[in-house]
């Protein structure tokens, strides 16, 4: 057995949960490793699309993905990919041959540390065949432990060396949940006390708390929202707000804003879950509660930061009241907030005008229609542009399992390599995609990805000819731009989908989705790319709120 061999049996052995790559010459060995140890791989197409399904898988599975490829060039291509994972925290390993020291010219030849680390990755190497298990399980703990995304370098001139004799990787064990203070529990528990309208919002670092956070919301009187990749976490309690922010319905916002206490439990509250702070009430006091303390006040000025996992510290914060005699009360959970939640804080209880004109089609219409035809069992995957608050806010999901939102970096074109990921990791739901027409221009190449693994994915591609959060933006200065650099040609996307060898149906008004009830009865073993011409919508006002933040 050699080190690249070993590298793979090891991150096979620790339990890692999918491997995705392109394979080279330089990590042909180690893939074929994890393979042969029971890892199950994907080919993609390109390195790009790789990473992205890697980092929806981990962020969807509650298991560690994987990425492998080639030194140089491979792992360049996966950057955008591996810093959008980075900059989520994703617990990620990236495999990456890397030419030998001594191979100063060749031409893979690069700086892969300092290059990982630009983009916020962390950078691990296998230094030598004598500690190249440990190498590894130092790469896999900071990954699992500091909830990081690592690319662990794998030097040619080290790949093929003999591998120690039957080496055994040390179990690593997930680190305990982090406690709070009693200081720091005290001072939160004298703000829940004093508040009459608390508001708590959940992030990522919340997705684990449900059950406490909702315990502590309702001895508080607390109505509970959360951040964008969040979203569902709160389903069925009859005091959710859903999003918080940009995605926030008209009657979540105001609500949001009318609270005295607002507390984010793993949340970042940053401008796109606080609206640039205008959620934020004069007078509101602001709690953050997370595991870094360099995430405290990071985005805004907050009045208390606690350092301590989300559920600990709800939980301990409800046992400091009970003990203080503290009675649950009414607070913002009154019968008349329970009422207008009812009536209006979902988005699809919001009235518009219908912008659908004889061959375009409202998105809004077009996505509301969708939610009632799809299974209610489903996975959305949310790509980025102008068009990304109609699947956000008028697609249901089951739970916070059921929204994979790969938007840290805000690149566009990700989405349909998220939708693969996350469709490998939750299998026994519907994968749903909202891209734009730019997008998925830009990742196309891997619904051949998703053709081949006979994944039956709905791509609802909201098409408007544009790169339409450009158009919308540039269009609005007051002046009249050139827009020939972000307009282009009409796009078939249904021909493009029949010639990967999907299905493919093109959506104009409301009866072309007939096809779509037609190939749900199909029993389908592979996408339906659905080429929706979407009627402009002047410019969607929550990329307007973005726009501030360039």
């Amino acid at each position: 057995m050699n080190v690249a061999e070993l590298v793979g049996k090891t991150l096979a052995n620790l339990g890692v949960g999918h491997a995705f790559g392109v394979v080279g010459s330089g990590n042909f060995d180690v893939t074929n490793a994890l393979i042969a140890n029971g890892v199950p791989y994907t080919a993609a197409r390109h390195e790009g699309g790789a990473a992205t399904m890697a980092d929806a898988y981990s962020r969807t599975s509650g298991q560690i993905g994987v990425v492998s490829v080639h030194q140089g060039c491979g792992l360049t291509n996966a950057a955008t990919g591996i810093g959008e994972a980075a900059k989520s925290r994703t617990p990620m390993i990236v495999l990456a041959a890397e030419a030998a020291p001594s191979a100063v010219y060749s031409n893979f030849a690069m700086d892969q540390g300092s290059f990982s680390t630009s983009v916020y990755a962390v950078s691990e190497r296998i230094h030598s065949a004598r500690t190249a298990v440990a190498d590894t399980v130092r790469a896999y703990r900071r990954a699992v432990n500091d909830r990081r995304t690592v690319v662990l370098n794998l030097p040619l001139n080290i790949q093929g060396l003999e591998a120690p004799e039957s080496p055994v990787a040390a179990e690593v064990v997930p680190a305990e949940p982090v406690r709070p203070s009693r200081a720091a529990v005290r001072a939160l528990a004298v703000l829940i006390e004093n508040a009459r309208r608390p508001v708590f919002v959940a992030g990522r670092g919340g997705r684990g708390a449900k059950a406490e956070i909702l315990a502590l919301a309702r001895h508080s009187g607390a109505l509970v929202a959360t951040s964008a990749v969040a979203k569902g976490l709160f389903n069925d309690e009859e005091f959710s707000l859903g999003i918080s922010g940009g995605f926030s319905s008209p009657l979540a916002a105001e609500l949001i804003a009318g609270a005295d206490l607002i507390v984010g439990f793993g949340c970042a509250l940053n401008m796109w879950t606080m609206r640039h702070g205008r959620l934020i009430s004069e007078g509101t006091k602001v709690v953050q509660v997370d595991l870094e303390e360099s995430a405290l006040g990071a985005n805004r000025r907050i009045d208390l930061g606690v350092i301590g996992d989300s559920a600990q510290s709800a939980r301990d914060a409800l046992e400091y009241l009970e003990a203080q005699k503290m009675p649950a009360r009414e607070g913002y959970r009154t019968s008349a907030v329970s009422q207008q939640i009812a009536e209006g804080a979902n988005w699809s209880q919001v009235a518009y005008r219908d912008l659908s004109t004889d061959d375009r089609i409202d998105p809004r219409t077009l996505t509301k229609s969708l939610d009632e035809l799809l299974p209610a069992e489903r996975i959305v995957s949310v790509d980025s542009g102008n068009f990304m608050g109609y699947p956000s806010q008028f697609l249901a999901v089951p739970d916070e399992h059921g929204f994979c939102f790969t938007q840290a970096f805000q690149a566009i074109g990700l989405g349909l390599y998220t939708a693969i990921g996350a469709a490998l990791a939750q299998p026994g739901r519907l994968p749903v995609l909202g891209t734009g027409d730019g997008g998925f221009h830009m990742a196309i190449a891997e619904l051949d990805t998703a053709v081949r693994l006979k994944l039956p994915m709905v791509c609802i591609v909201y098409n408007d000819a544009a790169y339409g959060a450009e158009v919308h933006h540039f269009g609005d200065t007051g002046t009249a731009p050139n827009m020939d650099s972000v307009t282009f040609p009409d796009t078939d996307f249904a021909a493009i989908g029949r010639g990967f060898g999907a299905d493919g149906i093109t959506v104009r008004k409301l009866e072309d989705l007939d096809s779509v009830a037609s190939w749900l009865g199909s029993e389908p073993t592979g996408p339906l790319v659905i080429d929706a011409k979407i009627a402009s919508d002047g410019g969607a006002w929550w990329l307007a709120e973005a726009f501030k933040g360039h």
